[in-house]
């Protein structure tokens, strides 16, 4: 392909001669070029290498000469890349007796290095040959130039990781990871008694509603048949998100809540950004159980409305607290919480409340749940990432949980 073939981690010249100035130059812009590329984006090709092929061209491999010797194009090198400069390779391809390919092999640029200037100044017949002194080069798309002002800060970055070590985190689940059986069951059941109570011929008396259901304060005056058919017509059209309603409610208030704690061992971490995954979860609000509301998880064919209004209801306010560094949501099959402190310090825990929401296996048989987590850092380009297995709780009926909770509400 020639030239076509050209990228920020390949450069093809079909001739150079090491015995001149121009030829070493042009080695050193690649060297230095590629030297100053950021980690993660050389990572993303030939394993974070760089190289300058050397005796080739479109449809054909004519080689240079043998004889070219590591040490010698060290030392020629060595005035323009500096004494820190890291070393590279050599590799060759035969072509002939008197012909080979050479392969000058940069090594993958790491967090932590200093920022490789030009040492030497050099005037070639062309403008882009040129090297100046103290200038800062950097592989391009599919060339090497002067690095920009945003690539030079970003090289600084790179040089500031110096003593940054590797982040060790250990990540810690409190409270349970509730394990319920025949939810759905429970739900279909209480619906259908609330569908058969609202079918019986309306009484003005109180004493024939089940114990189960919410006592309202106020009154109308009976309801027509006209609008007792529409309002059931109506229940049974939303009665799908009635009962997703119904089953967040009832398990949010009926189980415990859940929290994550985290300790950053010897290290301190700035803004973490920290992404922990439950799998084959769900989550919901976490609700007292002062908040249990038999009418939230079954909905009334209708309600009747207080003379003063619909009650309120605090805990139906959902108010985000500006900062507040804990989020979470169903992803997919997934619960994704997502923690942002300003910072983990060095062998202190942190830990999130454990009555914001609540965990649930998907499958109540599960025997293990996988939690993976991923965390970058404030001005890093670094990702850690873990994962671990967590036994969920005893598995609960959901008949008995919800005579625990709502029973008598």
């Amino acid at each position: 392909m020639g030239d076509e073939a050209e990228a920020g981690y390949l450069e093809v010249k079909s001739q150079l001669d090491f015995s001149k100035a121009e030829g070493i130059a042009k080695v050193a812009k690649f060297l230095l070029g590629a030297a100053n590329r950021r980690p993660n984006d050389a990572a993303r090709h030939f394993h974070g290498y760089a190289v300058l092929v050397v005796g080739v061209e479109k449809g054909k491999a004519g080689g240079i000469p043998r004889g070219t010797e590591a040490h010698e194009l060290e030392d020629r090198l060595r005035p323009y890349l500096g004494p820190q400069f890291p070393a590279f390779e050599l590799g060759r391809l035969p072509i002939d007796a008197e012909s080979e390919v050479l392969f000058v092999i940069s090594p993958p640029p790491v967090d932590g290095q200093t920022i490789f200037p030009c040492h030497k100044s050099f005037q070639g017949f062309k403008r882009q040959d040129n090297l100046d002194d103290g200038a800062i080069y950097l592989r391009g798309a599919s060339n090497t130039r002067p690095a920009r002002a945003g690539e030079v800060l970003a090289l600084v970055e790179r040089a500031r990781a110096a003593g940054r070590s590797a982040i060790t985190l250990d990540v810690q689940v409190l409270g349970p990871i509730n394990r319920v059986a025949r939810v759905d069951e429970v739900l279909e059941y209480l619906y259908k008694r609330e569908e058969e109570r609202f079918a019986k011929p309306p009484t003005s008396s109180t004493a024939t509603i089940p114990v189960f259901m919410p006592a309202i304060l106020g009154g109308t005056e009976p309801a027509s048949d006209e609008n007792r058919a529409g309002s059931l017509a109506t229940w049974r059209q939303e009665r799908p998100e009635h009962l997703q309603n119904g089953r967040r409610h009832f398990l949010g208030v009926a189980l415990p809540g859940a929290g994550i704690r985290v300790v950053s061992r010897d290290r301190f971490v700035a803004k973490p950004h920290l992404i922990v995954t439950f799998h084959d979860c769900e989550v919901f609000d976490h609700r007292e159980t002062a908040d249990a509301n038999f009418a939230k998880v079954v909905e009334p064919v209708m309600r009747r409305i207080s003379p003063y209004g619909p009650a309120f209801d605090p805990a139906d306010l959902h108010v985000a607290v500006r900062g507040y560094p804990v989020q979470w949501n169903n992803r997919g099959n997934n619960v994704v919480v997502v923690l942002t402190p300003e910072s983990f310090r060095p062998n202190v825990p942190w830990t999130s409340d454990e009555d914001d929401y609540v965990l649930v296996t998907r499958d109540p048989h599960a025997e293990a749940v996988a939690v993976t987590w991923v965390l970058t850092e404030d001005g890093s380009d670094v990702v850690t990432t873990g994962e671990f297995n967590i036994e969920p709780a005893d598995l609960v009926a959901a008949p008995e949980l919800f005579n625990r909770s709502f029973v008598g509400t």
